[in-house]
């Protein structure tokens, strides 16, 4: 009697799985905070870097991460989950560590004795130290960026593994917080390791974090079907969707899958180029707080990460950009109180998060007043960027057939990279531009100034994107 209770006492394995879903994606966004977190206050000094060399290196990491999307989700299909996940965070966490090894590198290459041979190097010797440093740099992103790529596609397959579809928006939501708490745990923690450990435990120690999960993923994770820890009644609740999965590729999946689009023929639709240039005109904005902001901080108030203002202050950005979490709820309520369809919804959801982020326009100004101003802007900036985000994604799949979900999310994904490396390069060399020439703007000069002209742009891209794509597509008509 007490056998088929058990028995009958469904297992809850599955949360098991999204809690390692959550700290893997927790670990990919510590790995890609540290270089931010660490190049101006401890790397620049030592390579002899400009504005313009590390806007160079961001520029590369962000189109190198794009295609890597693109092409991850096909290898993890082919590796498996636990195979394709794994390896997935194993590239990156090398890729994490590599960077440790530049500066040794660097020394070895132009033939300095010591560290302090680099620092104190001037003239064509401090060129060719930035020159190199540079290109190691870059290549340790790449590796990073080509790993980090397949978080997402190996997390919503195991997320589609473990989970009926009733529950898989919830478990998705749960997971890819881990994006926002590595946001919030890297100031804490990275500023004070390159501190007092210096630049290269740094990278090493939060690089070595994949390395553990890795092994604790390989160690537990196995199919429902084929997992002792996931009784009949989990698997029966895993698989409930099951018969009806079937039912609808013998009736319909089929037929879909004789008619898919080839991807130069989502070129003709006027859907592609709405969503692509949503894409393109704002996700540079998300990319540029990312990786300027410490920067921005130095810059304009001499705040350094690793005093306990910076940490502060980057720690609130990004609690702030959490408010995103409710972004999604918007377009819910829309349908539920109207009747409308989910497109209407989601564009008039998104014309509000388009308004937000002109406060940013407000950044610069209060920031002669106090620091936290400009960071509170920019963190409203952060929650709109990500709830605008959240839709964007679904208005594909709102617009598009099934079946070409896939491609039109990389077509727009690649558009979105496109964005971020110019985006960079364009920040990159205006700051180096305005640093140099000494640039006004609006009572404001040199770099603050340049930072400024960046900040107008933030605040009006997301009223653009939203008009774009407005005037291409003024209402529901999907694509058949």
């Amino acid at each position: 009697m007490n056998n088929d209770a058990a028995q009958k006492r469904m297992t809850n394995f599955r949360w098991i799985i999204c809690t390692m879903l959550f700290f893997a994606t927790t670990v990919n966004y510590l790995d890609r905070q540290v270089l931010s977190l660490t190049w101006d206050e401890f790397i620049k000094p030592e390579f002899h870097w400009n504005d313009v060399n590390y806007a160079n290196i961001t520029a590369v990491f962000a189109i190198v991460y794009a295609l890597a999307q693109l092409f991850a989700g096909n290898i993890v299909d082919k590796l498996g989950t636990k195979r394709g996940y794994a390896v997935a965070i194993g590239v990156w966490s090398v890729g994490a560590c590599i960077h440790a090894v530049c500066g040794v590198a660097t020394e070895a290459y132009v033939g300095a004795s010591s560290r302090m041979e680099l620092v104190q190097a001037t003239g064509d010797m401090a060129v060719l130290i930035s020159t190199f440093s540079v290109y190691v740099f870059i290549f340790a992103r790449c590796v990073l960026a080509i790993g980090e790529g397949g978080n997402f596609p190996a997390a919503i397959k195991a997320t589609a593994e473990y989970f009926p579809k009733k529950d898989r928006a919830y478990a998705t939501a749960i997971f890819n917080s881990g994006s926002s708490i590595g946001a919030l745990i890297a100031p804490l923690t990275v500023p004070l390791l390159a501190k007092y450990y210096g630049w290269e435990l740094a990278f090493i120690i939060i690089g070595s974090l994949g390395f553990i999960w890795m092994a604790l993923w390989i160690f537990v994770y196995k199919k429902p079907e084929e997992n002792k820890h996931v009784n009949a009644a989990e698997l029966a609740y895993i698989e409930q969707d099951k018969e009806a999965d079937v039912n609808y590729q013998e009736e319909g999946e089929t037929k879909e899958a004789s008619k898919k689009i080839p991807v130069k023929d989502f070129f003709k639709y006027r859907q592609t180029w709405a969503f692509a240039l949503g894409r393109f005109l704002t996700d540079g904005v998300w990319w540029f707080f990312l990786f300027w902001t410490p920067s921005y901080l130095i810059t304009q108030f001499g705040i350094k990460t690793s005093d306990g203002l910076g940490m502060a202050l980057i720690f609130t950005l990004y609690l702030i950009s959490m408010l995103s979490i409710y972004g999604g709820k918007i377009p819910a309520i829309f349908m539920a109180r109207t009747g409308k369809d989910p497109y209407i919804c989601r564009m008039k959801a998104m014309l509000i998060y388009a308004f937000i982020p002109l406060i940013v326009l407000f950044a610069q100004p209060l920031g002669t007043i106090s620091p936290w101003f400009p960071v509170i802007c920019i963190g409203l900036g952060c929650a709109a960027h990500q709830s605008w985000s959240a839709n964007m994604y679904s208005l594909g799949t709102d617009i598009f057939p099934k079946h070409a979900s896939a491609t039109i999310t990389g077509i727009c994904g690649m558009a979105a990279g496109l964005s971020s490396f110019i985006f960079q390069q364009v920040a990159g060399r205006l700051f180096e531009y305005a640093d140099r020439t000494g640039l006004t703007f609006l009572g404001f000069e040199g770099k603050p100034a340049g930072y400024f002209i960046i900040f107008c742009y933030c605040a009006v891209a997301y009223l653009l994107g939203w008009i774009c794509m407005k005037s291409l597509v003024p209402k529901y008509k999907p694509v058949k």
